[in-house]
């Protein structure tokens, strides 16, 4: 189990340590596949969160408009050093992905059409949906206890990713 979180005061994690992890986060990570670096970093690496803290993060990120994991950033850098943590974990999480897509805009903008970049682009989204799958398997072995459960997560697939129904419809109909 994860130690409790420091709070801002004596032991606090400082302002730097917020930023730089998710600095390194914003660095390292993209697309689907950022859920598993961030729970590996904030849950299993820093212990700044336990599971059950995390996904509750989580869902309330996936709630508010805007990327996921910049939410996530506002929520765990608030939680360890109030709004001044907020703002630092969600500058480190945000820097490193605008400087790299303004980067591989220019690139993309003379290389685009070449059909070694289109391959590179599908890998690296193969990659993100592989890495959402890891981490829902990891962290869904708590929450689908039951036979019922995971019907219900495949029904859901199916109407979804084979039969293309709309996700507010299949929400409202499964």
């Amino acid at each position: 189990p994860a130690a409790a979180p420091a709070q801002a005061g004596e032991g606090a994690t400082s302002l730097a340590e917020v930023f730089r992890a998710f600095f390194l986060l914003g660095a390292t990570s993209f697309g689907g596949g950022v859920v598993a670096y961030l729970r590996q970093a904030l849950v299993v690496r820093e212990r700044w969160l336990d599971d059950e803290t995390f996904l509750s993060g989580l869902e309330l990120s996936q709630m508010l408009p805007g990327l996921n994991a910049t939410n996530m950033s506002v929520y765990v850098g608030e939680r360890l050093r109030g709004v001044v943590g907020a703002v630092a974990a969600a500058l480190g999480m945000i820097l490193p992905g605008a400087v790299v897509v303004m980067v591989l805009g220019i690139l993309y903008q003379g290389q685009g059409h070449d059909p070694t970049v289109k391959q590179i682009l599908g890998g690296v989204g193969a990659a993100a949906v592989g890495l959402t799958l890891a981490t829902t398997v990891q962290i869904g072995r708590k929450q689908l206890g039951n036979l019922k459960d995971g019907f219900l997560v495949a029904l859901t697939f199916v109407a979804i990713g084979v039969l293309r129904v709309s996700l507010p419809v299949a929400l409202l109909t499964i």
